[in-house]
């Protein structure tokens, strides 16, 4: 950052955060509703109430993204039980290369797609919502110490006098706007806990993921080798971009990856991956409630229903022999 100059008002990035000015003011005026409501409460104006802005930001957005999430944790569980169906639909076409049979593949699969409501790019939709709205927040927050000096313009709910007001928050004894290199060493060694957990968050979403929601013959080295990617990279480049980037950025992004931490849990919790372990632990956690739910109607077990069951095939087998007493066609009437 150049301190006379906001550099990504300038180049590709100016061009860039332009097109996202509407998510950027309305992110403000988000920020600023929250901030009032703090303030008529009782909270100080300059201090922490900022930070709690921030936060309940965080929860707005994700708030926002949990039906397409949803929706696309769906459509992976659709994608997951058609993989059988995939797998002959490739083998059919497996080793042709005309270009008949390559369209004729191409209209099975999404034929497949369309009748299972499944969607292969469903994974992608949460993060196209989330990564502008990261990158808006980042900019806005790297924006107010520029708009607080009268080096820029207003931004949505950020004027001179609101911007100043929250360049002077300081948290954990860390102003908002100082990053690891313009803090003091008391700031450089919170900065330093706010990443650490950061990417102890990613990693453990990653390993959590691996361990538990991935089924051991899945036979998908891509997959496997794209998961062990995500464990280790990611957090490293957590490490090299938390350290350039303002204190109140920190507290998004941390509270962002708590946040998507909770969500991954809670989705291989309810709706693992066939055959994962946690696939397995959701069979017995399910049938376990069934048992409790039959004991408190006064039902039969689930074991006990399935032996009566037994008794009573076997006394029919008894009555009535072994040999499956054939269908009767029904007589046309005259």
């Amino acid at each position: 950052m150049n301190t006379d100059q906001f550099l990504l008002d300038s180049g590709f990035w100016g061009w860039l955060y332009k097109i996202l000015t509407p998510v950027e003011w309305l992110m403000t005026q988000i920020m600023d509703i929250f901030h009032n409501l703090l303030v008529a409460i009782g909270m100080n104006p300059v201090g922490f109430s900022w930070v709690l802005s921030i936060i309940f930001l965080v929860l707005v957005v994700h708030a926002c993204i949990f039906p397409i999430y949803y929706k696309q944790m769906l459509s992976m569980r659709n994608m997951q039980a058609i993989q059988p169906k995939m797998q002959r639909i490739q083998n059919k076409y497996k080793g042709k290369t005309d270009q008949a049979s390559k369209e004729a593949m191409s209209r099975e699969m999404m034929k497949l797609y369309q009748d299972n409501n499944a969607n292969p790019a469903g994974s992608c939709l949460p993060m196209l919502v989330q990564g502008p709205v990261f990158m808006c927040m980042f900019y806005t927050l790297s924006a107010i110490p520029y708009i607080a000096q009268g080096k820029r313009d207003t931004l949505g709910a950020f004027d001179v006098e609101t911007a100043q007001q929250f360049s002077q928050t300081t948290v954990f004894g860390v102003n908002v706007t100082d990053t690891f290199n313009s803090s003091a060493v008391h700031g450089k060694i919170i900065i330093g806990i706010f990443v650490f957990l950061m990417c102890a968050c990613m990693w453990f979403m990653q390993y959590n993921n691996m361990k538990r929601n991935m089924a051991p013959n899945a036979g998908n080295k891509q997959a496997e080798t794209m998961q062990k990617m995500m464990l280790w990279v990611f957090p490293v480049m957590y490490i090299f971009s938390g350290i350039v980037m303002p204190f109140a950025v920190l507290v998004y992004w941390l509270t962002n990856n708590i946040c998507n931490l909770l969500r991954s849990m809670w989705q291989v919790y309810a709706f693992p991956t066939p055959g994962s372990p946690a696939a397995e632990a959701k069979k017995v956690r399910d049938h376990k409630r069934e048992n409790e739910k039959r004991a408190r109607t006064g039902q039969p077990s689930l074991e006990e229903e399935a032996l009566i069951k037994a008794k009573e095939e076997a006394e029919r087998k008894q009555t009535q022999g072994y040999q499956r007493q054939q269908p009767q066609r029904k007589r046309k009437k005259k």
